[in-house]
């Protein structure tokens, strides 16, 4: 006997979208319209507004840049734990190196994928996570809270603090006895293990590193 009951469509995974670049925020949505699988709940360009939705509506997933206008990803990571939210947060990034993904995966990031990645493992990442799975790149579990100080040598440590000190290169130069060049050369090598840009970044790392062991 046939059933007369018609069958009920499952519900399409809500999405809200967070990036300060309105060019990455306008090919989100196009890759995820276009495809069809997911409901686009809404489109912001920072951190607190993200939040925001998340709290007030029912929202599945999260697909976030690290770098907000208003905060990172951490923040917004740790924001929504802190507020008990179901939402799970993708990380969509440009950023290089392992101390952001270690971070992302430290503060309870369901996916973690590049802005060079094809499109394609956006939705894939989008569409794993939504059925409830991780969906990350490989992180050697060991490292995830590792403190990223450790990767500095000696005198990398000492030009962090000097930084943090708000120390010119010129002062660095003198005070330690090194060329301005020499002290370009540590800074460059410093940023690249810190997985960070300059030295604002490089000296807000350091103090949460300094918080996070007293």
């Amino acid at each position: 006997m046939a059933s007369n009951f018609a069958a009920v469509a499952a519900p399409k995974p809500r999405i809200v979208i967070a990036d300060k670049n309105p060019v990455v925020r306008a090919g989100l949505v196009d890759y995820v319209a276009r495809d069809g699988r997911f409901e686009i709940l809404g489109v912001v360009r920072d951190g607190g507004t993200f939040i925001a939705l998340c709290l007030e509506q029912k929202v599945d997933i999260g697909v976030i840049g690290w770098s907000l206008p208003d905060m990172n990803g951490g923040d917004v990571l740790a924001t929504l734990k802190r507020r008990f939210s179901t939402t799970r947060v993708i990380v969509y990034t440009g950023e290089q190196g392992q101390t952001v993904l270690r971070q992302a995966v430290r503060d309870g990031a369901w996916g973690f994928i590049s802005k060079s990645d094809d499109p394609l493992v956006l939705l894939d990442t989008i569409a794993t996570v939504s059925r409830g799975r991780l969906c990350l790149p490989y992180v050697d579990i060991r490292s995830i809270n590792a403190d990223p100080l450790d990767l500095l040598t000696t005198r990398e440590r000492e030009l962090l603090g000097a930084l943090a000190n708000g120390w010119t290169n010129l002062q660095i130069s003198t005070r330690i006895g090194i060329s301005q060049n020499t002290v370009k050369y540590h800074l460059k090598n410093l940023y690249d293990k810190l997985g960070v840009k300059n030295r604002a970044m490089a000296v807000a790392l350091y103090m949460t590193s300094k918080n996070e062991t007293r």
